[in-house]
């Protein structure tokens, strides 16, 4: 991360460097997910996060500025910053771009969540089915019929 000014315009150039980052990756996360390449999502759930805690420093930054300049230190006070004298119009533009990748990113991690949800549901029932659960389906023998798995127990009397 570069040293930032004091302005709340500052942070939005490096804040739209690292929700473009994040968009990529989650491009990555869903390719994984649509191909079952499972394995380098462990990575890149690791890139997620040191991205999103990047993204949350940021706007803490922004937000201590904005209240430095009087300004409600959130999104709305963003806003409202944008419309001041001391804003410019590259900042707002930039601040839309920003808004938007955000967007963007929350729906593909939405559309990611459910790709994963259905992943484990067939995983779940895969295992089902390896278990003989009755919610599983059974197995068929070499003569077509169901087998079915019996928990009877012998008695040994003796």
């Amino acid at each position: 991360m570069q040293q930032l000014g004091t302005s709340p315009a500052d942070t939005l150039q490096e804040e739209h460097r690292a929700a473009t980052s994040l968009l990529q990756i989650l491009d990555e996360e869903q390719a994984c997910l649509l191909n079952a390449e499972t394995a380098s999502l462990e990575g890149l759930t690791q890139q997620k996060a040191a991205l999103v805690g990047e993204m949350t420093e940021l706007a803490k930054r922004r937000h201590a500025m904005l209240a430095g300049a009087g300004f409600t230190a959130n999104e709305s006070g963003m806003q409202s910053w944008l419309g001041s004298p001391a804003s410019s119009p590259s900042a707002g533009r930039m601040w839309k771009a920003l808004l938007s990748l955000a967007e963007s990113a929350k729906e593909k991690n939405r559309v990611n969540g459910l790709l994963i949800s259905q992943y484990m549901a067939r995983n779940q029932n895969a295992l089902k089915v390896l278990q003989g659960s009755p919610q599983g389906g059974g197995f068929y023998g070499p003569d077509g019929q169901a087998t079915t798995r019996s928990t009877t127990r012998s008695l040994v009397v003796g």
